[in-house]
């Protein structure tokens, strides 16, 4: 469920219409529906109510400080995965037991400045990590929570690079070393190992590879009961898939009855991260045609927006769809043959769609819709393209909740020789 709808042949989100927006702030530009991303926070905790999990947002799927803000307000924490992340987080007052810590690659500097905030813990992926945070923590004379990261080896049924469960990818610790690890603890003085932390992947809409996964968590730490080491958190971590074309996503609610039963008797505190599912379908790209070029092959709409604002089609060859701002405004150029929407980086991979069937005329406006999760936060200046201002619509009115980037923006940080 999202809040984007036509009303009058006019394309709005909430009760603000879009061309209005693009109109006054320009294109390309991100509009954020906030009853969208709250209305899919609230699903999940109403889904979860019964083991009152902590619900941690990924903010790699959107950064957006306005966005972070909002979700925090409402009683979520946030998974990071980087130093710039743990910023942000502080920035907007999160607070510090509500933070859990993830990625393969923390540096020791990465490392202090996590300690020294007291998150609640680090989701920890190897060996020689453990051994580094331990070595900082020791220097800061801290004792430090930590969750190791299983990776169950099981096929998430997902795009490969978004695949994070399988024994071959580079994130987390097969069984043996996990179990292992936990019993010798205490070659670890200034740690403390209290979760166990899975996730399996993104854009998984099926329950399968998510019940696979905890079932093989459930197996160690009913193991490490045996042997009286308690666990105290049970991390497991996000991944919901959205729709985008034809996908038949579970809902939050039919997500819960698979797994609930699974974790209820565990006695853990259980922690989701779910971050497109907050807020994949709580945006739009709003860009504008430049030109309509036929050629003896296919038809192009080229429109103002590219790769570097939007990189998933070109990375993942990802659908989401694209519609025109207005409906049936009379006779179309595009009517009745289908084009590759495109944009105007120097690349053939630079698409947003192919083969769409879009009746739109130059200088009018579309709208990339499911552009919420990894549209803006993996966006780039490729090509020297500033980036794009971001608004956040709540009901009738609008926030800007980002400018956009002026071209000495692009070189600010630069410096000639």
């Amino acid at each position: 469920m999202h809040y984007f709808a036509y009303k009058r042949n006019n394309l709005f989100c909430e009760d603000y219409k879009l061309e209005d927006l693009a109109k006054r702030y320009g294109t390309p530009l991100y509009v954020y529906s906030a009853k969208t991303i709250l209305d899919h926070f609230h699903k999940i905790k109403r889904a979860f109510a019964a083991i009152d999990p902590l619900i941690c947002y990924s903010v790699k799927a959107n950064s957006n400080l306005s966005i972070l803000k909002l979700l925090i307000k409402n009683g979520a924490g946030l998974d990071i995965v980087s130093g710039g992340e743990l910023y942000r987080a502080k920035k907007v007052k999160c607070p510090s037991k509500k933070i859990v810590y993830a990625s393969v690659g923390k540096t020791k500097d990465e490392i202090k400045d996590a300690i020294k905030s007291s998150i609640l813990m680090f989701n920890v992926e190897s060996i020689p990590e453990l051994n580094r945070i331990n070595e900082v923590a020791a220097l800061l004379k801290k004792k430090v929570k930590v969750a190791l990261r299983l990776n169950p080896d099981i096929e998430p049924m997902t795009h490969g690079y978004v695949a994070t469960g399988k024994g071959e990818s580079k994130f987390g610790m097969d069984i043996d070393t996990v179990r292992n690890t936990i019993l010798s603890q205490k070659a670890y003085s200034n740690i403390d190992i209290v979760g166990i932390h899975i996730h399996v992947g993104s854009q998984i809409v099926a329950s399968e590879p998510f019940v696979k996964a905890i079932k093989k968590a459930r197996t160690l730490l009913k193991d490490l009961k045996k042997r009286n080491i308690k666990i105290k958190y049970f991390n497991i971590g996000g991944g919901l898939g959205i729709i985008y074309d034809k996908e038949r996503p579970q809902t939050a609610k039919e997500f819960a009855a698979k797994v609930l039963p699974l974790l209820k008797g565990l006695s853990c505190k259980v922690i989701l991260e779910p971050g497109r599912f907050i807020v994949g379908n709580a945006a739009a790209l709003v860009t504008k045609v430049n030109y309509i070029k036929d050629t003896p092959y296919k038809r192009f709409v080229v429109v103002d927006a590219g790769m570097n604002d939007l990189i998933r089609p070109s990375l993942y060859d990802a659908y989401q769809s694209i519609v025109p701002l207005k409906k049936s405004i009379g006779k179309k150029t595009t009517k009745g043959k289908a084009s590759d929407i495109v944009g105007p980086i120097c690349e053939s991979g630079d698409f947003l769609g192919k083969k769409r069937y879009l009746d739109v005329s130059q200088a009018d406006y579309i709208a990339v819709l499911g552009s919420g999760a990894y549209g803006f936060s993996m966006s780039s200046n490729y090509n020297s393209r500033p980036r794009s201002a971001e608004v956040l619509v709540k009901g009738n009115r609008a926030y800007l909740i980002r400018k956009r980037e002026s071209y000495k923006d692009l070189i600010d940080k630069e410096i000639i020789i």
